[in-house]
C-alpha cells in the first residue's frame, strides 16, 4: 500500500480505530473520520502519526445527504487522493421491528447503507481516473443466509442491501482496476452478543481478526478478488 491514502469511516474508536492502525502500517496516510468523538479521533491520529505516517481527523455526519461527499472532499484537499476506502460506520438498533419508528428505520438504513453509497460515489471518479482503487465495506456475517431476525431487522436489511451494493459496484468497476469487497464480522469482543453462541473455533472474534481481513483485501495480494464477502466469524452459524 505504499503511497496510498486511506479513509476509514467511524475510526475514532473500536473496530474502526483498529482497522485504521492496521492499514497505517503499509499506507502513506490515513484519514480518521468521526461524528462526535473528537477526542477519540485525535488519539487515533496521534497513534497513526507515531507510526511515521500522515494523518488528520475529519468530522462529518454521514446521515446527512451531503455528508459523504463533503468528507471525501475534505480528506482529498488535505491528504491527497483517496485510494482505499473502508466503510466502517454501521449503527445498530436492537428492538422488535414492529416497534421501530420511521425515524429509527431511516437512521439505521442511512447509517449503514446510504452513507456507504455516498462515500463510494464520491471516491470512484478519482479511482477510475487513476485506474486503481480499493473499497471495503463492513457487513454482518449472517446476511448471506437471508434468515429471519427478531430484534435487528433494520440493521440486517441495511447490511443485506450493502452486500448487493458491494457486488454490483464490484462488477461495474472491475474494468477500471477497482475492487469492491465486504468483510462481515460475526461475534466480536466488545460488540453486541447473544446469551449463547456456538462458535466452532471456540472463541469470540477480535478487532485484530477483522482488521487483518480488511488489510488483506486492501493489499496487492488481493488484486484478483472482487465482489466477495469475507466472513470473519470462526464458523459461527455455518
Amino acid at each position: 500500500m505504499d503511497g496510498k491514502i486511506v479513509l476509514v469511516t467511524g475510526s475514532s474508536r473500536g473496530m474502526g480505530r483498529s482497522i485504521a492502525l492496521r492499514l497505517a502500517e503499509g499506507a502513506e496516510g490515513v484519514a480518521i473520520h468521526y461524528r462526535a468523538d473528537r477526542e477519540g479521533a485525535a488519539e487515533t491520529v496521534q497513534a497513526v502519526k507515531s507510526l511515521g505516517k500522515r494523518s488528520a481527523a475529519f468530522q462529518a455526519d454521514l446521515n446527512r445527504d451531503q455528508g459523504g461527499a463533503e468528507l471525501v472532499e475534505a480528506v482529498e484537499n488535505e491528504l491527497g487522493p483517496i485510494t482505499i476506502l473502508v466503510n466502517n460506520v454501521g449503527p445498530i438498533l436492537i428492538k422488535p421491528w414492529a416497534e421501530v419508528s420511521m425515524a429509527e428505520w431511516s437512521a439505521v438504513i442511512h447509517g449503514n447503507l446510504i452513507s456507504a453509497a455516498a462515500c463510494m460515489a464520491a471516491v470512484l471518479p478519482g479511482m477510475r481516473a487513476r485506474k486503481w482503487g480499493r473499497i471495503i465495506n463492513l457487513g454482518y456475517s449472517r446476511v448471506e443466509q437471508l434468515t429471519a431476525f427478531s430484534t435487528i431487522v433494520p440493521y440486517a436489511a441495511a447490511k443485506t442491501g450493502l452486500l448487493i451494493l458491494t457486488r454490483s459496484a464490484a462488477r461495474d468497476e472491475a474494468p477500471a482496476g477497482i475492487t469492491v469487497n465486504m468483510v462481515s464480522p460475526g461475534l466480536i469482543e466488545g460488540g453486541v452478543l447473544p446469551r449463547q453462541a456456538d462458535i466452532p473455533i471456540g472463541r469470540l472474534g477480535t478487532f485484530h481478526d477483522v482488521s487483518a481481513a480488511v488489510a488483506f483485501l486492501a493489499s496487492k495480494e488481493a488484486d484478483y478478488l472482487t465482489g466477495i464477502n469475507l466472513i470473519v466469524a470462526g464458523g459461527w452459524k455455518l
